[in-house]
This record gives structure tokens, sequence and C-alpha cells, in this order.
């Protein structure tokens, strides 16, 4: 493994944030203190999207923004019962058979994280149709150890307080994967801050917007927010999309260690041919190993591309295995040469540039 201890620690940081959609702020904390020393500005919009702005001496620049998003799925607290058990509502997608025996944290509204799990009934305790059925997440329940309703609200637990699976960042056997939380996307969120580090001192001819949005994983709201602020002229999306290799499929989309993503089509966006193409010459000629993808799924580029009079756009993902879930795992290659892409790329575009790549189409 090659990455530095710095990297490592700020993977740890980001990853063990507690960040569902529309309680983003803790991640939103961390990455402002890393922005604070690498951009020219900071800025919000009115969701909680953040991102820091390096700005060019170029009079008429133009405007590139890149972005990941913040929010890891979630749960948020509908019922306390008489025994002081939760229910729970999903914020995001999940595979309800990932959760029984997980352990939870439910935040206050103090901010206090409170340790609880997912209750599992034994299996010798459920009927031969009970067993064999997948149980709903509306029946399950979320045991925070207290015996009332009253002690459970004594703690700072109301309708509506935001949960998490617990899930620790690990650097597994051998050095080369790590297993974590919400690699969706917090991948994105550090993609960000290593982008700005490596250009730091770096005169560019446009002006740089790198951040992270809010609510990607229930409808990427902040990704709509954020470009009506920012009014890009390009836009790049980091994000971690599905592995489907664990099967030993070579075929499947999506291979760890074999390279960052090409995404040529996906549910809601479709890449500028011109920005895509621009992209793949690139990799190709600094001999960046790549491939190609597809999704049934989405990024907030699907938000961004079709924003204002349209953008151009361009994802840049990494897979992990276990998407949505709380055991995530990246390749450490896929990740240092997506680094690279990312900063080969940003360098190539001049405000000339974009705006001949924008005319590709037309």
């Amino acid at each position: 493994m090659t990455l530095s201890k710095e990297t490592l620690v700020l993977m740890e940081k980001l990853t063990q944030a507690f960040g569902i959609p529309g309680d983003e702020k803790e991640v939103s904390q961390i990455l402002r203190e890393s922005y604070k020393t690498l951009a020219d500005e900071i800025i919000y919009d009115n969701l909680g999207s953040i991102f820091a702005v390096k700005k060019s001496k170029n009079p008429k620049a133009k405007t590139l923004m890149i972005a990941g998003h913040m929010d890891e799925v979630g749960f948020i607290v509908n019922k306390i019962n008489e025994k002081g058990c939760l229910s729970i509502t999903p914020v995001g997608g999940w595979w309800n058979q990932t959760l029984l025996g997980q352990r939870v944290l439910v935040k206050t509204k103090t901010g206090q994280k409170i340790k609880g799990t997912i209750g599992s009934i034994p299996p010798h305790l459920l009927s031969d149709k009970d067993r064999a059925a997948p149980m709903d997440i509306k029946n399950m329940l979320v045991d925070v150890g207290q015996t009332t309703k009253a002690e459970t609200e004594a703690l700072g637990i109301v309708m509506g307080s935001p949960v998490i699976l617990e899930g620790s960042f690990e650097i597994l056997e051998g050095n080369q994967r790590l297993l974590a939380k919400a690699w969706d996307n917090r991948y994105g969120c550090l993609m960000g801050i290593e982008l700005l580090s490596a250009l730091k001192d770096h005169e560019l001819d446009v002006n740089l917007v790198v951040g992270a949005t809010v609510q990607e994983e229930v409808g990427i709201r902040g990704a709509q927010t954020a470009t009506s602020l920012i009014k890009p002229d390009a836009a790049i999306v980091f994000d971690c999309s599905p592995a489907n290799d664990a099967s030993g499929d070579k075929e499947a989309f999506g291979q760890l260690g074999k390279g960052p993503l090409v995404r040529f089509i996906d549910a809601n966006y479709l890449p500028h041919r011109g920005f895509l193409y621009h992209y793949i010459d690139l990799l190709e000629a600094n001999e960046i190993p790549f491939q190609y993808y597809q999704s049934l799924g989405g990024t907030d580029a699907g938000a961004i591309h079709k924003s204002l009079d349209g953008v151009m756009t361009l994802t840049m993902c990494i897979c992990a295995r276990n998407i949505h879930t709380n055991s995530s795992i990246i390749d450490v290659s896929d990740y240092e040469n997506a680094r690279k892409a990312a900063l080969c790329l940003v360098e190539t575009l001049t405000s000339k540039t974009i705006e001949d790549l924008k005319k590709v189409i037309q």
C-alpha cells in the first residue's frame, strides 16, 4: 500500500462520521476544516451542500464544479413502543436481509449517539414459513437497552431521530482492500480534498469549485441546489458504484482492482460525448487502467447535467463491494488510479478546452 498516513487517517475520519440524508453536518464540518487551508472561499447552498472555491486569475475563466456527496444511507425513528424499542424507516436504498442483528447508532436531539441493535428473533422460535421469508424493515425493532418508552425518550430519542449502522474502518489482510461503512460516498468527499491539496500551489485557467452535496441518496436534491448556486460551465462527479465481481464473473461490470470507471450510461444520465472521449483519451495517454461501466442506479450527475441550460458533465467513480451496507470494500489501487486520473483531467481543463469540448456535440 502506498497511501499516506494522512490519507488513511482522513479515510477513517470521513467514513466513521455520522451523516444520513438531511443530517450531514458532521461530515460538512470535517470538510470545512480541510478546505480552510486549501481554498480562497467556502460556500454553502441552503440545504447544506459545501464547496471550496479556488479562483482563477483569468477574468473570463470558466467554472468547473467537482462534487461528491456527503450523505450515507440510514434510517429515521418513526415509533417508540412501550418497551422502549424503536421502529425505523429507511432513508435511502436498503436490502432488508443485511440488517437483522446489526449494531446501530441513534443520534439524539443534542447530538449524543446511543448504541443499540436491530433485534433478531432466534430461528428456533420461528415457524418454517417465517424462517424462509425475509423480514420487512417495517417489522424490525431497534433495541437501545431501555425498558420503557419514557426511558428511551429521556435519552433524547424522538420521532425523526437519525440512525446509522456501525461499520468500523479496517485495512484488510494484504493491505490492498479497505473495509468501512459509507464508502458511498465518503470516497467522493475525500477525492475532493486530495484534488484541492494537489492543486494548492497551481494557477488554474478555470475557477475550481470543489465540494460535496447533501441528500443524494434520496433523490439527488443537493446537486440541484448546489448547481444553481455555482452555475458551472462543466462538472465532474465523484461517486462510489456497486462492484459485481465477488462471484468470479470476469465479464460483470465493476471489478475491484481494475481501475476507475468509465460510466457510459446509468438510470438518469448520459455523459457528454466530448467530455467522455477526452477523459478516455487522457486515461490511455497516461496509461491509467480503467474499466467501462453501466449502472441501473444514478449519481448527482443526473441532476447536474440537466440544470440551468445544460451542464457538460462527467462521472469519475470507483466501485465497491457490498455497497449500501455497513461493510463496503474498495481496492487501494482503484483509489490511487482515480486520484491520478482526476488530477490529470483537471490540469487539462482550461477555459478554452471546456468551450471546445462543448462544441463536440453541436
